[in-house]
C-alpha cells in the first residue's frame, strides 16, 4: 500500500493505521479548529458538515505543503440532537459534557479526507449511535477519576476501547469510526488508488 501522511497528532488514529500495515509519516496541521468551528456553527452548519469541512481543511493544509503526497485529515465530532459537542478543555468540561449525554442516545460523526497537492481527491463520513446509560453524578465523577488526562482530551470524554464502554448501554456502527478513523473505506480507497 502507498505511504501517506497523517495530518493528526491523534496518537489514536496512528494506531489503527499502524495495526491496518498502512505506513504512515505525522505532520500536525496546527489547524485552529475553534475558529472554524465558530464560524460553520454561525452559518447553521450541521454537525457532520463541520467534521467533513475540518478534515478537509486538516488534510488540505498539510497537503500544500507536501506535493505529490497522499495526505490523510481526520475529524470526530459528537451530535446531540443537532447540538455539536467539542472535546472538552478540562475536567469541569468533560463532567458538564457528561451529564448532556447522560441516558440519552447521541451520533458520533467521524469524517475523513484524502488530499493530494493541496485538494482533496477524496471523502468519507460514517456515523455511529451511541445510547449513554442513566447514570448518578457519582458514577460520572467516579468514572472521570480513572481516566488519564491524555485519555479524555483525546477522546472527547469517552474511550470506547477502554473503560468508556462501560457508560452505553447501546453501541451501533464500526468501532473504527468510534475511535476516529473508519479505516476500511481508507484501505478500499488505497487499494484502488495505487
Amino acid at each position: 500500500m502507498v505511504k501517506i501522511i497523517l495530518a493528526s497528532k491523534s496518537k489514536v488514529r496512528k494506531q489503527i493505521l499502524d495495526n491496518n500495515d498502512i505506513s504512515t509519516d505525522v505532520q500536525n496541521s496546527n489547524l485552529d479548529e475553534d475558529i472554524v468551528k465558530e464560524s460553520l456553527i454561525k452559518e447553521k452548519a450541521s454537525p457532520e458538515l463541520i467534521s467533513k469541512n475540518l478534515a478537509e481543511l486538516k488534510a488540505n493544509k498539510v497537503s500544500q505543503k507536501n506535493q505529490g503526497f497522499l495526505v490523510l485529515g481526520a475529524d470526530s465530532v459528537i451530535d446531540l440532537e443537532g447540538e455539536l459537542i467539542s472535546k472538552p478543555i478540562n475536567r469541569d468540561q468533560a463532567l458538564e459534557i457528561l451529564k448532556k449525554l447522560n441516558g440519552k442516545k447521541h451520533n458520533l460523526i467521524s469524517s475523513v479526507c484524502i488530499s493530494k497537492n493541496g485538494n482533496m481527491v477524496w471523502n468519507y463520513t460514517d456515523k455511529a449511535t451511541l445510547t449513554m446509560k442513566n447514570m448518578t453524578k457519582k458514577e460520572l465523577k467516579d468514572y472521570l477519576s480513572r481516566i488519564s488526562d491524555e485519555a479524555l482530551y483525546a477522546y472527547n470524554v469517552y474511550q470506547i476501547e477502554g473503560e468508556g464502554r462501560k457508560l452505553f448501554s447501546d453501541i451501533k456502527g464500526d468501532e473504527n469510526t468510534i475511535m476516529g478513523l473508519p479505516i476500511d473505506k481508507i484501505k478500499d480507497y488505497l487499494k484502488n488508488y495505487e
